[in-house]
């Protein structure tokens, strides 16, 4: 049956996001959205029901798809049909218009924007039906395997840390804050695709796994990975990645300076004042500011523990910079990151 079908190929984005949508990853969203949806969620960040959600979930397509509402396709990826799609509604997009709403901007030098642009106007929305669940890596769970590890562990309060990157010493610095505040800490990077000067996936993963092996009490750190791309959307991905990890299971969400901005889109810390602006979510939001490396201080140190005389003695502590030094053959100082990792970071900027 599902072989007479008509087929429609999708891309590795699609399929992840079919599977988060299956998995109840992206709870309450249980489809691909229809037009209302999108532009409820865009302009209003809730869901036509009512419930804060503030990133779209498209299936998009570059050119018409020929399928209708109360179709049923199959979706192809890599040659296989590895999911339905129950149609309910085949629309058009604004993508620009969109893209306003969204990420604050039409400019094709942001990722998420020109990622958005590549894929298409034309849009299906509907619910989905995995065929064939794709191979997911040692450290892919669902949500529900998340919280039964918390429940195994008896952790009650979980801060969840949500990184894109390499783990600098301002990520351990956060990291070790969340072990202060709770039972334990989920590290949980994107494994889905980035921009393409960020470090590859398997980098990241081995760099956390490094970290965690040697400097961090394993057994309060869970290191799992969320199979989703990066939006690069700074403060509406940052309630997005606030809401994924409360369906993992934690109560806590740490929100640093400029999360998931990208370049100059954002003011630093819109992502903290967008929750100023919403309802409880049901996660608590742990705020954080600038981290850097302050000598006067002797160490690692925040905008809130660190004087304000000593402001120009600060160093600032950026992936940006230590890849810069790492293309440049230059090995950063332990100020901005663990030595011991620095062999597996040359791995991901040669």
């Amino acid at each position: 049956m599902v072989e007479t079908l008509p087929a429609l190929a999708i891309g590795e984005d699609e399929r992840l996001d079919l599977e988060n949508l299956a998995t109840g990853a992206f709870h309450p969203v249980r489809g691909f959205m229809t037009r209302e949806e999108a532009l409820s969620v865009a302009q209003e960040m809730r869901l036509p029901t009512g419930e804060v959600w503030t990133i779209p979930i498209l299936l998009q397509f570059r050119e018409r798809p020929k399928v209708g509402p109360k179709d049923t396709v199959a979706l192809v990826h890599g040659g296989e049909r590895v999911a339905l799609l129950h149609v309910a509604e085949a629309y058009e997009l604004d993508l620009r218009a969109l893209a306003r709403a969204v990420f604050g901007t039409e400019s094709e030098a942001h990722p998420g924007v020109a990622r958005l642009y590549a894929k298409g106007p034309y849009v299906l929305g509907g619910r989905v039906e995995v065929l064939k669940p794709r191979p997911r890596g040692l450290l892919e769970k669902t949500p529900e395997e998340v919280r039964a590890f918390f429940r195994e562990r008896g952790w009650r309060k979980v801060v969840a840390f949500q990184t894109r990157n390499a783990p600098h010493r301002a990520h351990e610095y956060l990291i070790r804050l969340g072990l202060e505040l709770a039972d334990g800490v989920l590290v949980h990077p994107i494994l889905g695709a980035k921009k393409a000067d960020d470090f590859p996936t398997e980098v990241i993963v081995r760099a956390y796994q490094a970290l965690l092996e040697g400097f961090l009490p394993k057994e309060r750190v869970a290191l799992f990975g969320l199979a989703t791309p990066m939006r690069y959307a700074g403060p509406k991905e940052a309630v997005f990645h606030a809401l994924v990890r409360k369906n993992f299971g934690a109560t806590h969400f740490l929100v640093g300076r400029d999360h998931a901005g990208v370049g100059d889109f954002y003011d630093p810390y819109a992502a903290h004042r967008i929750f100023d602006a919403l309802p409880p979510l049901g996660i608590e939001i742990v705020k954080v500011g600038a981290i850097f490396h302050c000598p006067l201080c002797g160490g690692i140190a925040s905008e809130r523990t660190c004087p304000e005389g000593h402001r120009e003695k600060r160093l600032s502590i950026s992936m940006t910079r230590v890849r810069a030094l790492l293309r440049e053959g230059k090995a950063p100082p332990p100020e901005l990151v663990r030595p011991e990792l620095l062999p597996i970071l040359r791995q991901g900027v040669a």
